[in-house]
């Protein structure tokens, strides 16, 4: 490898890993049995797996035909509607909170009718917490998955709607399959940012043990009083994250590049 590019990649790998070593270093290894038999941590590592694993599959199911449709529709004011679906990726995530106070809160633009009309109110409850990780991290799916679908063989398309298959079949059939090795790495990306969204959660969902508190909500809680057992606890959830990001590589990216 050249010394010009070996030198910033080798800097920019210190800078990655390095924090990550310093956790292992001055982790409180000892209390860390303790601290997983806590029936809060439990909740919040159960409310932070089966939340970012709701909101991945919101995102795959509505987050998909959408990026289907940037990728493909050419009409006035696209660009100014992508530019929309890609703001959460650089919004403050407690901005987006907030917007979705606003959109979905009990006296919001829509959800004061979903109180009224349907009795239903999602600030502050499980529900709000799949959204508001919902919200951060679909599009990183959508990003992922458009790329793909800009990237792929349109002529195959084109020649299975030529020979009487409907679009649907063609999106079924063919474009999926095209496509899936980028579909599953959005579909990580995506869940691993809902895992650790902290943000809009608080915001949007607050920090109730038991119904709202995920697992970054319970570190920065312990951090506010006891410092090493933040730590552990941040250590718990990056195990869990480098375990399922490993096994959703190997099983998901088998047609990648192995590398």
């Amino acid at each position: 490898m050249p010394a010009p590019i070996a030198a910033p990649a080798l800097i920019a790998l210190v800078f990655l890993v390095l924090p990550l070593v310093a956790m292992l270093i001055r982790a409180p290894w000892r209390d860390l049995g303790g601290l997983l038999g806590q029936s809060e941590v439990r909740s919040a590592l159960r409310l932070s797996l089966e939340c970012a694993s709701a909101a991945t599959v919101a995102s795959l199911a509505f987050g998909v035909p959408l990026a289907w449709a940037l990728a493909h529709l050419r009409l006035p004011g696209i660009g100014l509607v992508r530019a929309l679906v890609m703001l959460p990726l650089v919004l403050p995530p407690v901005v987006g909170g907030i917007a979705l106070l606003l959109a979905l809160g009990r006296n919001g633009v829509i959800g004061r009718y979903l109180d009224q009309w349907f009795g239903v109110t999602l600030p502050f409850t499980t529900p709000g917490v799949i959204l508001a990780e919902t919200f951060v991290a679909m599009p990183f799916l959508i990003v992922t998955v458009e790329g793909a679908l800009r990237a792929a063989d349109h002529d195959i398309e084109e020649a299975a709607v030529t020979l009487g298959a409907s679009r649907l079949t063609v999106f079924r059939r063919i474009t999926l399959p095209a496509i899936g090795p980028s579909l599953a790495a959005g579909a990580i990306l995506c869940w691993a940012r809902a895992l650790g969204e902290f943000g809009a959660t608080i915001t949007f969902a607050g920090n109730f043990p038991g119904t709202t508190q995920t697992m970054p909500l319970a570190i920065y809680g312990a951090f506010q009083l006891d410092p090493q057992a933040s730590v552990a606890l941040g250590l718990v959830l990056l195990a869990v994250a480098v375990a399922v990001l490993t096994a959703l590589r190997t099983h998901w990216l088998r047609g990648a590049d192995p590398r």
